[in-house]
């Protein structure tokens, strides 16, 4: 019988169909993922900041369940504000609850630190303002921008891993030290170790980056088949 070694507080949007579903994929049952969503049916500026103002009370309900960790799952929400903003709510949900808390976006930025990579691609479905927003995140972060591309949509889970697979190989530069993909509503659990193996170079995802932060925070160092080099290398 396989031995049940944590629980995991998610914090997602309410349209988010795809966060879930990888990382339950991902934890493979020995972990639970226990989630809140918060109204958002609209990537607009003011609903993304409307949003970040809702973690607090989420993070209370997910502490009944007394989940070892909490994320709040939405990568733009995390870096709308520029960098110092993913701090703030991680402090936020912490101050609530007194649970540890992360963001997507700053499991995102541990993760590329561990690899080195100061150098990046990045794909999304975002529109051009989000895209910028997240250029300004990353650079004020200590990143270089080789290039960033999106998809103009905010039906984000509607885009297939084929066509996500198509926005990297497009977006990726030789000088890249590696790849981001970013929105926790964009499906790429199926296609990391394929680019990995086509790019030779890392590939950090917003779902895979949230649930590695989450699992180190637990004390859980469990390396995940199919999840990249994220989770063999650190």
């Amino acid at each position: 019988m396989e031995t049940w070694k944590g629980k995991l507080g998610l914090i997602v949007p309410s349209w988010n169909t795809v966060m879930e579903y990888e990382m339950q994929r991902m934890a493979a049952g020995a972990v639970s993922i226990h989630s809140m969503r918060i109204e958002h049916t609209a990537d607009t500026e003011e609903r993304l900041l409307w949003m970040g103002t809702q973690v607090p009370a989420a993070a209370k309900l997910l502490a009944h369940a007394k989940v070892g960790v909490i994320c709040y799952g939405c990568t733009g929400g995390g870096f709308l504000k520029g960098a110092g903003y993913d701090q703030e709510i991680c402090a936020a949900i912490k101050a609530a609850t007194g649970i540890p808390g992360t963001t997507t976006i700053a499991s995102v930025t541990e993760a590329l630190r561990v690899f080195g990579a100061k150098r990046l691609s990045v794909a999304s479905p975002y529109e051009p303002w989000l895209n910028e927003r997240l250029r300004v995140y990353l650079q004020q972060s200590g990143f270089e921008v080789m290039a960033i591309e999106g998809l103009g949509t905010q039906a984000h889970s509607t885009i297939t891993p084929e066509q996500v697979a198509a926005l990297v190989a497009g977006v990726d530069r030789p000088e890249s030290q590696a790849i981001f993909i970013s929105c926790t509503n964009f499906r790429t659990l199926e296609i990391i170790e394929s680019l990995e193996k086509k790019l030779g170079k890392p590939v950090v995802t917003s779902n895979s980056a949230s649930l590695w932060k989450m699992l180190r925070v637990i004390q859980d160092p469990r390396v995940i088949p199919g999840a990249g080099r994220l989770f063999r290398e650190a």
